[in-house]
């Protein structure tokens, strides 16, 4: 078999192929006699039609169809293997399926085209010495204060209130009957219409102004017990319910109750009854580490997104449609796997329409995504970086010590995601160590600058299905 080879865009071989005369004739033979012994045509026993019979019942175009199918995808099949050609997905036909019809003739030569997707060669322009920005997350202080106070709060004891008026902070026994406002003009003696559903009878709320609807805690402030009050307020926009979007409401408010929180004291006895800490100060030390731990996690995370961010610009790479579609596929799935998780019903939620749409909006992260992974197995084969057995071994014990017994785990799977975790956090971090990184105030960057933090896989908390790990950013096997 003769076999011509092209390079075509988008990581793609152009084959050409010229099929001997001898095959042509032998498929078309073979044809002929398979449709002989099953073909139930009247006054013959099956595999005693005689062959003029047989052609002119079924027809030469039939026949040519099916020996030109057989052809076709045997002779790609040949092809790709005779030239050792890498192929990834399915060929594609070039050749005009009419055209070749027509040209069809057995016992002479035939040739046709197809392409075929192969791993695309990686261009790396540069990859050391980069230079870029990253923001920096600093520890804040206030967070351990906050963190405490928050927990004063859910422990705190309701006190009732007796003689002064209602204020922030305390919580109001309150009820309430909700109106639309009178629109504009309306006569004072027409009657408001009920907002359905915005009615209550004992409902508890913390006068903080961020609890209700605008308007209704700070009309509800200097009230006293047994007043009864007309309060304005207006609903947002956007609102969860989109009839009530935007509407100005009048709500007729009973405050039947007031109480006040009484917050325990901030001492060891409070450390002891939230932690496993003995001491406030034990506690305020932990909670600094780990905030600490925290913010810098997120500046490294930020220095590795910008790192990436930054070597996808000296990369050229023509992606194959294959690998692409692929990407798109995984993520899909990913997405309807925590949606599953969640407890929606992703069958109704995806329906042909919505993955078509989800499917385009999904390509440009795909190809980001696709170029990353393939740009750092690129530099690791390039740089000889490696992860070593002990390395992997150790990693899936620490893993595996994190589940019960009763917890199944596929090991080998779990081995060959930590496999390529550990080699993705080397290369990056060996990427750093050879590149520039100015680091600046958190939020300083401009939105078009500051790109959306990733896994990277670096943390691997847990073992992932195949699907949840192409979610980041890793190097794998190819």
């Amino acid at each position: 078999m003769k076999v011509t080879q092209e390079r075509l865009p988008a990581s793609q071989i152009g084959l050409e192929i010229e099929i001997t005369p001898e095959i042509t004739k032998q498929t078309y033979e073979q044809v002929i006699k398979n449709l002989a012994s099953t073909a139930n045509i009247p006054g013959f026993r099956k595999g005693k039609v005689p062959r003029p019979i047989l052609l002119q019942r079924l027809g030469t175009t039939r026949i040519k169809v099916a020996a030109l199918e057989e052809l076709i995808q045997d002779g790609i099949e040949q092809a790709v293997k005779q030239e050792a050609i890498p192929a990834i997905g399915q060929p594609q036909l070039r050749s005009s399926f009419e055209d070749l019809i027509k040209n069809y003739e057995p016992g002479k030569p035939l040739t046709i085209s197809a392409a075929v997707d192969v791993e695309p060669e990686v261009n790396l322009v540069q990859y050391t010495d980069l230079l870029f920005q990253a923001e920096e997350v600093k520890y804040d202080p206030e967070r351990v204060d906050s963190s405490l106070d928050k927990e004063r709060q859910e422990l705190a004891t309701l006190i009732p209130v007796e003689g002064r008026p209602a204020q922030i902070g305390d919580i109001a026994v309150v009820d309430f009957k909700g109106s639309f406002a009178r629109g504009e003009g309306e006569e004072e003696t027409t009657e408001l219409e009920p907002i359905p559903g915005a009615e209550a009878t004992d409902f508890q709320v913390e006068l903080q102004e961020d609890k209700f609807i605008p308007g209704f805690i700070t009309g509800i402030v200097g009230m006293n017990p047994e007043e009864t009050k007309e309060i304005a307020a207006q609903f947002p926009d956007p609102y969860a319910n989109e009839d009530l979007a935007g509407k100005a409401a009048t709500f007729t408010v009973t405050l039947k109750e007031l109480k006040e929180k009484e917050l325990p004291e901030l001492n060891d006895d409070l450390a002891q009854e939230i932690s496993d800490f003995e001491t406030l100060e034990e506690l305020r030390a932990s909670l600094v580490e780990q905030y600490q731990k925290e913010a810098d996690d997120k500046t490294e995370t930020n220095k590795q997104e910008a790192l990436l961010t930054e070597l996808l610009k000296h990369v050229e790479v023509d992606l194959p449609a294959t690998l692409i579609e692929q990407e798109v596929d995984a993520m899909l799935t990913q997405t309807a796997i925590r949606l599953s998780q969640q407890g929606l019903d992703v069958k109704k939620l995806f329906t042909q329409d919505i993955i078509v749409q989800l499917r385009e909006r999904s390509r440009t992260e795909a190809i980001e995504r696709i170029k990353r992974s393939l740009s750092l197995r690129e530099i690791g084969k390039r740089e000889s970086i490696e992860v070593t057995p002990e390395e992997i071994a150790s990693r899936v014990t620490e893993l595996l010590e994190q589940y019960s017994e009763e917890q199944e785990v596929d090991e080998d799977k779990l081995r060959s995601i930590v496999q390529n975790e550990l080699l993705t956090e080397k290369i990056i971090d060996w990427l750093l160590e050879h590149s520039s990184v100015e680091l600046v105030p958190e939020g300083s960057l401009s939105p078009t600058e500051e790109t959306e933090a990733t896994e990277l896989d670096a943390d691997a908390d847990a073992p992932q299905t195949e699907e949840e790990s192409s979610d980041s950013t890793e190097v794998t096997e190819g």
